[in-house]
C-alpha cells in the first residue's frame, strides 16, 4: 500500500489570500513527489472558504508540470455539477497532461449551499451521480458513445481527448453508502472512505459493510480496493497539536454548517465558525483521530490499516489556518519516520480475510 496527502485549501481568514493558498498548495505538492508519496489530492468546493479548490482537474493540469512520479487525484469531482460530455473530455485531457497520472474521485456532493447555488436539486444527486459514472465509463472507454437516463442524454459523440490510462483512469468512488459501494466492486473501481471523527472501530464498521457489499456481488472481499482518508497529524510538541486539533474542529463545524444550510455568512464568502450542538471535545477528537506523539500516531495508523487493509491511505495536514511551514515539516516527518515505521510493521501481515471467513475458519 501507499500513502497520499489530501489538500483542502481552506482560507480561516484573509490574512491568508487565495493566491498564497494555491500556491502553498503546489509547494506541498511539489515536496510530496519529492519524498516519494503515492499521491496528493485536491478537492472541490464552491461560493465560501471551506476550500478554495473550485477546480481539481485545474489544479492537477497545472501540479502535473511541477511534478515528476506523483499521482494526482480529485478528491473529489463533484458529479452533479457538471455536464457530463465535457467532464468527459476534461478527465481525458488532463490523463493525458499529467502522462497517466491522474486518480479520478468522484462524488455525489452533499452540500446544499453549493447545489442552491448551482440550481441543482441536492435530492438528484444521487441519481445524477449513477448516470454520470455510466457516461464516464462509456465515454472513456469507448470511440463513441450515446446515452439516454433521466438526466443526462447524450447523441451518438465521439470524444476526440483519449485518456493515456486505459481503459480509462483508475476511478475512486467515495462514499459508504451501499448502493454506491456496490457500484465500485461491480465495476472494479476504487471505494474511498473517510474515518471523520470516528476511531478505529469504525474502520472496522466500512470494511464489514464493505465485505457485505463483495460477497452479495459474487466477489472476493480481498479484491477489493480500498482507500482511506483520515485527519492526521504527528508532533512530540502538545501545542501543534492543539492547534492542528482546533483547525480540525473549525473544519468539521463549518461543513456541517453548509451541509445543513445553517451557515452563517457576513458579506461574501467567509462562513462563521459556530459551535455544534453535541460535538465532539477537542479531548474526545484526540482520543480518536491519528493525532498526537510520533508514536501514537504510527500505533494507530498501523490499528487502522490492520482494520480496513487499505491499498491507500491519505492523510489531510492542511486544514484552518495552520501553519504552512509547519505543515511541510509534517510531510517530512511522515516520509522519513511515520511511513517507513508503519510498513515495517504490517510487512508480514497476512492478507484480508472477510468476517465471514473468519468465521468459517474458527468453525
Amino acid at each position: 500500500m501507499d500513502f497520499g496527502i489530501f489538500i483542502l485549501m481552506q482560507q480561516r481568514n484573509k490574512h491568508k489570500t487565495s493566491h498564497q493558498i494555491l500556491r502553498d498548495a503546489v509547494e506541498q505538492t511539489r515536496l510530496a513527489d519529492e519524498l516519494g508519496f503515492g499521491a496528493a489530492w485536491f478537492a472541490e468546493h464552491h461560493f465560501s472558504n471551506y476550500g478554495m479548490c473550485s477546480s481539481p482537474l485545474t489544479m492537477i493540469a497545472h501540479c502535473a508540470a511541477t511534478t515528476r512520479r506523483i499521482r494526482l487525484g480529485t478528491g473529489i469531482v463533484v458529479a452533479p455539477l457538471y455536464t457530463p460530455a465535457r467532464l468527459i473530455a476534461d478527465v481525458a485531457m488532463v490523463d493525458q497532461l499529467s502522462n497517466g497520472r491522474l486518480n479520478l474521485g468522484i462524488g455525489s456532493g452533499y452540500q446544499h449551499f453549493e447545489f442552491e447555488r448551482f440550481g441543482v436539486s441536492l435530492e438528484s444527486a444521487k441519481a445524477r451521480t449513477f448516470e454520470m459514472l455510466d457516461m464516464l465509463e462509456l465515454g472513456l472507454k469507448q470511440p463513441k458513445f450515446s446515452y439516454e437516463g433521466e438526466y443526462y442524454r447524450q447523441p451518438m459523440s465521439a470524444i476526440s481527448q483519449r485518456a493515456v490510462q486505459q481503459p480509462m483512469p483508475p476511478m475512486w468512488i467515495t462514499s459508504v453508502d451501499p448502493a454506491f459501494v456496490s457500484r465500485a466492486v461491480k465495476s472494479d473501481h476504487h471505494v474511498f472512505v473517510s474515518g471523520g471523527d470516528g476511531g478505529v472501530e469504525k474502520m472496522h464498521a466500512h470494511r464489514v459493510l464493505i465485505d457485505k457489499v463483495a460477497r452479495a456481488e459474487g466477489k472476493d472481499p480481498a479484491g477489493v480496493k480500498v482507500g482511506l482518508l483520515r485527519a492526521a497529524y504527528a508532533s512530540n510538541d502538545k501545542a501543534e497539536v492543539d492547534a492542528y486539533l482546533d483547525c480540525a474542529r473549525y473544519q468539521r463545524r463549518v461543513a456541517l454548517s453548509l451541509k445543513r444550510r445553517t451557515a452563517q455568512i457576513a458579506d461574501d464568502y467567509q462562513v462563521e465558525e459556530g459551535i455544534v450542538e453535541g460535538e465532539p471535545t477537542l479531548e474526545e477528537m484526540r482520543a480518536l483521530l491519528p493525532v498526537g506523539s510520533i508514536d501514537t500516531v504510527i500505533e494507530r495508523v498501523v490499528s487502522e490499516i490492520r482494520a480496513l487493509k487499505p491499498v491507500h491511505y491519505c492523510f489531510q495536514t492542511q486544514m484552518g489556518d495552520f501553519d504552512h511551514p509547519t505543515m511541510l515539516r509534517q510531510l517530512q516527518t511522515w516520509s522519513k519516520v511515520i511511513i517507513p515505521a508503519v510498513q515495517q510493521e504490517i510487512a508480514n501481515d497476512p492478507p484480508h480475510a472477510s468476517t465471514a471467513e473468519r468465521e468459517v475458519a474458527a468453525a
